[in-house]
């Protein structure tokens, strides 16, 4: 069993759907599962640790990694962003660390390349497409900024250890020349270049029986490929039923997507928690507003530019602004589904977190792709609606429409 600690639950979503591509039989859970809860070929554990404190963060994986190993794990993988969201004190560093040393794993190889969302490390810098990241939308993250590209430099910030790195050459070498470079490693951690998807079938295939693994979803589906059947399980279902969005990332591509669900013409309701600071006043405000619409497919958002965040955040500040939007964001989940809502669609790892939280979601089946790494979730209860839980930077600009267009 590959076990995979995931530090958002967007992000679980992706590396769960990259499992199943490859002919896993994947379970998603949200939170720490309750000890009674079964395993399978693949579990991925949705925890809410990227933007915690880093404390938080190593005990909630920690935690995870406890229930993993219960069950006779093969092997553990922590995922995290594929724009590497971290500061530099973490949580990445920090996390990888703290299941380096529970697993006695030395070394551990790592890389954000996800060449399927135009994620590539080269000479162990990070690009985001053509740009580099520190020259991507990344720069202005609201929460975490990135400005450095260099991954050496940023995760040995953040470890404090030395970090070496397979290059690109090596792995283009092909699975002997990473083996004898892994074998004559001097550091605990490698990153490793990976600009292909053959680059992470060759890594996945090196690295199938090591204890730890850490990186996004592509390397995940690396590993998976080299055991699992390379045939997804046929246990899709037809998303269908009244839809509605709920926005609150401020990523460059969602703002794209709430922008042409705007000229599409959807209704929308904008939350403005600088006019009502109260969560419950500012839920029950979008609720009401929901009454009458009457429109299937309505967005609720607080998505905005990044120069509008920061001028919320030096009226409300950073930690409440944030608390009462998610909070909000839960009590009009809720709201919905009491209204008939059956299919959700969220944008945004804090959001989507939210939602499951105040949904009470424990996990599901993870069904086809919407997007790349974008699948839909279909809860064990069945009184929950389904969920399209989408990264802020995942999907075209289209995707919010047609997710929760008629019956997608």
């Amino acid at each position: 069993m590959i076990g995979v600690i995931a530090d958002d639950v967007t992000g679980a979503t992706d590396v769960a759907v990259a499992l199943r591509r490859n002919g896993l039989r994947t379970q998603l859970y949200f939170g720490v599962p309750e000890p009674d809860l079964p395993a399978d070929e693949a579990v991925v554990v949705a925890l809410t640790s990227r933007m915690a404190p880093a404390a938080t963060a190593v005990a909630d994986s920690l935690r995870a990694l406890d229930w993993l190993r219960a069950r006779q794990l093969r092997q553990v993988y922590f995922k995290y962003c594929s724009t590497f969201d971290s500061t530099s004190e973490g949580n990445i560093g920090p996390v990888l660390a703290a299941l380096a040393a529970a697993l006695d794993a030395d070394p551990v190889v790592t890389t954000p390349s996800s060449p399927r969302h135009g994620r590539t490390q080269y000479r162990g810098h990070l690009f985001v497409g053509d740009q580099l990241l520190a020259d991507s939308p990344m720069r202005e993250h609201p929460v975490t900024p990135m400005r450095e590209s260099n991954l050496v430099h940023l995760l040995h910030a953040q470890l404090h250890q030395p970090v070496g790195l397979l290059t690109h050459d090596t792995v283009r070498a092909g699975e002997t020349a990473v083996r004898e470079a892994i074998q004559q490693a001097t550091t605990r951690y490698l990153l490793a270049d990976a600009s292909t998807e053959e680059d992470l079938l060759v890594l996945g295939r090196v690295l199938a029986n090591a204890p730890l693994v850490a990186g996004a979803a592509g390397l995940a589906g690396g590993l998976a490929a080299a055991t699992g059947s390379g045939q997804p399980p046929e246990d899709d279902f037809r998303p269908s039923g009244p839809a509605a969005v709920l926005s609150g990332s401020c990523s460059a591509r969602t703002l794209e997507q709430v922008a042409e669900l705007l000229r599409q013409g959807r209704p929308a309701h904008r939350l403005d928690p600088v006019a009502i600071p109260d969560p419950e006043a500012l839920a029950a405000r979008a609720l009401a507003w929901f009454d009458t619409t009457g429109a299937d497919g309505p967005l609720i958002y607080s998505s905005m530019s990044p120069a509008e965040l920061r001028q919320v955040q030096d009226i409300l500040g950073v930690a409440d602004s944030a608390r009462i939007l998610e909070r909000a964001t839960g009590l009009i989940a809720l709201g919905l589904v009491e209204r008939g809502i059956r299919r959700l669609v969220t944008a945004g790892g804090e959001t989507s977190g939210a939602v499951v939280a105040a949904l009470g979601v424990r996990g599901g089946a993870v069904g086809a792709e919407a997007a790349p790494g974008v699948p839909w979730i279909k809860p064990v209860d069945p009184a929950h609606p389904l969920l399209l839980l989408k990264s802020g930077n995942f999907g075209d600009p289209e995707l919010l429409a047609t997710a929760s267009g008629p019956d997608s």
